[in-house]
C-alpha cells in the first residue's frame, strides 16, 4: 500500500511540475529561459527511491514529454532514464543530506541531459552549432534549477525519505533462522 501511495505521489509531482513548466515558468523566466524541473524530478526519484524506479520514471516522463513537445520520440526518455540510473550511483557515493551536494548533482545531471540532447539533435537534424548561446542557456538553466532546489530542499528531503521508506525496505536473511 505504501508503494502505491508513493507512486501516486510521484505522478502528482509530475503533474505539478508539468503545470509549473507550462504555465508559471513561461511567464516567470530568466532571459526567456526556463528551468528543467523534469531532470530534477528524475534525479530526485533516482536518489531516494532507487535506480529501477528512477530509470522507469525517467523513461515514462521522457516518453510523455516527447509525445507532447518533441520532434523525435525516445531521445528525452533515454536521457532521463540515464539520469535516473546515474542517480542511484550518486546515492551510493554521496550524501543526500547536504543541500550543496544535491545542487551539484542537479547541475551535473542538467549539464549531461542538455549537452547530450544538443549533440543528438545536432547529429540527427543538422542544427546550427551555436556554442556560446548554448553555454549561456545552460548556465541560466543551471542557476534557475539550483535556486529552486535551494528553496524547496527541506520539503524535497522530507518527501524523499518518506518515499524511500516505502520502496527500500530492509529484508532480513530468514534462511538462517
Amino acid at each position: 500500500m505504501k508503494k502505491f501511495k508513493s507512486i501516486l505521489i510521484i505522478i502528482l509531482l509530475f503533474i505539478i511540475i508539468y503545470f509549473l513548466q507550462c504555465n508559471f515558468f513561461s511567464w516567470f523566466n530568466i532571459a526567456g529561459i526556463m528551468p528543467n524541473l523534469y531532470v530534477v524530478l528524475v534525479l530526485f526519484v533516482g536518489l531516494f527511491i532507487g535506480k529501477k524506479i528512477g530509470v522507469v520514471s525517467g523513461i515514462i516522463i521522457g516518453l510523455i514529454l516527447d509525445a507532447l513537445f518533441g520532434r523525435d520520440v525516445g531521445i528525452t526518455s533515454i536521457l532521463l532514464g540515464a539520469v535516473g540510473l546515474a542517480a542511484e550511483f550518486l546515492d551510493r557515493r554521496y550524501s543526500k543530506d547536504s543541500r550543496i551536494t544535491i545542487v551539484i548533482m542537479a547541475i551535473a545531471a542538467t549539464v549531461f541531459f542538455e549537452v547530450a540532447k544538443y549533440a543528438i539533435c545536432y547529429f540527427m537534424h543538422g542544427i546550427e552549432l551555436e556554442i556560446m548561446e548554448f553555454i549561456r542557456i545552460l548556465l541560466i538553466e543551471n542557476l534557475f534549477n539550483s535556486l529552486l532546489i535551494i528553496i524547496v530542499y527541506a520539503g524535497m528531503k522530507k518527501l524523499g525519505y518518506y518515499l524511500e521508506d516505502g520502496f527500500k525496505t530492509k529484508k532480513f536473511a530468514t534462511r538462517y533462522f
